[in-house]
């Protein structure tokens, strides 16, 4: 492998910045994201007269297109590398957010959900759950959760302040606001800071001193799995289902939340405040859920993720005031964090780092394509019943099937 230089002398292990900047990577890939996407979604059906679930269609159909690319993104990344890519994608997805200021025609509209969801929610995410593994092994978890605070951050910050563009200047400037810190922050920060593997710097995973590179080669370097081999596994497939049925259900209740919290009496202010809720349960949780994935087997995480979602669908089923919703927010709160960590840890930890990008891209195409088909249900359910319980009541078979999935989700072995 070829050597490349680190940018500056780092007094901490140079893995602890590639955590930093994952972190960055994370909190932008928020406009891409349905959190920052579902608070257009007024703006639109307003200004142009669209019905709820045309908005939703086209969600749905970018999303899902965007999702059948991610396993190819998933290759480009063990291919070319974290630092060209991300820097790569930063700029392209900031050239997608001036498509979505320009947007005044249903086809465009589809355009730029497809492209929004490609190079942020897809791309962006990918990049910041793939590079700290390569880094870390031992301490996995912890690492991960100090990537999911800027998603937390992001949670907490783009809704209300999308909002609040929205209504002082309009949404168009509020997709220009993203792009422009796009160019000027995210793509050369990851160009300059980035580097892919330990071993590109001459160190390795967890900051082991060399000299006991064979001791660590015998304790530490994982077996790697190729995707095909993965796949072939139950483990494999039982995390597929937990990571498609969050990302349905939960990406439909936000895409929908204004309207859905609506119904149970909250202004379009306090409701995207939830978000801000679900921020400030996620971020603690999520700081105390690495350690404990770093120590617990990770099946019983997964079902628990899947326990939580199911809480939180019955309370926003049976909200009728706004102590349900917030209970609703911090269960869903919760779920995300817990999710988040399970996702960054459990793939690296049952399959090995070397077919990670590969085999994330697949993971990641499943829960693209997840959350592709959620708004869509809630959307036509609106339409067609004036409201969302029906769907609401039909989702929630799915976690419960999950809960199941996910205790049977055991780390693999190789056959002797």
């Amino acid at each position: 492998m070829s050597r490349t230089k680190l940018p500056f002398r780092s007094p901490v292990f140079y893995g602890w910045i590639m955590v930093l900047v994952s972190s960055l990577i994370i909190f932008f890939s928020g406009p891409g994201q349905t959190y920052s996407v579902s608070v257009f979604i007024d703006s639109y059906i307003n200004e142009y007269g669209w019905s709820r679930s045309v908005v939703s269609g086209m969600y749905s159909v970018g999303t899902f297109c965007a999702g059948m690319l991610m396993a190819f993104v998933g290759r480009l990344f063990d291919k070319v590398g974290h630092r060209k890519m991300t820097a790569i994608i930063a700029l392209m997805f900031g050239v997608a957010c001036v498509w979505m200021s320009l947007v005044s025609t249903v086809p465009m509209l589809l355009i730029g959900f497809f492209l929004v969801r490609l190079l942020g929610q897809g791309s962006m995410s990918l990049s910041s759950v793939t590079l700290p593994p390569q880094w870390f092994i031992k301490r996995r978890g912890v690492a991960i959760s100090v990537v999911s605070i800027g998603g937390g951050l992001s949670l907490a910050i783009l809704p209300p302040l999308n909002t609040w563009i929205i209504q002082n200047y309009g949404w168009r400037m509020s997709w220009w606001t993203w792009a422009v810190l796009l160019w000027v922050v995210m793509a050369p920060l990851s160009y300059l800071l980035i580097r892919d593997t330990p071993e590109e710097v001459g160190l390795l995973p967890d900051n082991e001193e060399a000299p006991e590179i064979t001791e660590v080669e015998n304790t530490l370097v994982e077996d790697s799995w190729t995707l095909r081999e993965a796949m072939r596994t139950r483990a494999f497939w039982c995390i597929i289902y937990t990571t498609v049925v969050p990302s349905a259900i939960i990406t439909g209740l936000v895409f929908h939340q204004i309207s859905i919290l609506a119904q149970a009496g909250l202004d379009p202010g306090t409701a995207a405040l939830i978000s801000s809720l679900m921020s400030v349960v996620r971020l603690p949780v999520a700081l105390l859920a690495g350690p404990v994935a770093d120590r617990v087997q990770m099946r019983y995480l997964v079902a628990f993720s899947q326990a939580l979602m199911l809480g939180s669908m019955v309370a926003l089923y049976m909200a009728d005031s706004v102590t349900l919703v917030m209970v609703y927010g911090v269960l869903v709160g919760v779920q995300m964090a817990l999710q988040g960590i399970v996702g960054g840890v459990i793939w690296p930890d049952y399959f090995g780092r070397r077919h990670l990008s590969t085999i994330r891209g697949v993971t990641m195409m499943a829960g693209v394509i997840g959350s592709a088909l959620g708004p869509l249900p809630y959307g036509v359910a609106y339409d067609m019943f004036g409201g969302y319980s029906e769907a609401l009541l039909a989702s929630i078979a799915f976690p419960v099937v999950g809960v199941i999935a996910g205790l049977l989700a055991v780390k693999p072995r190789r056959l002797p």
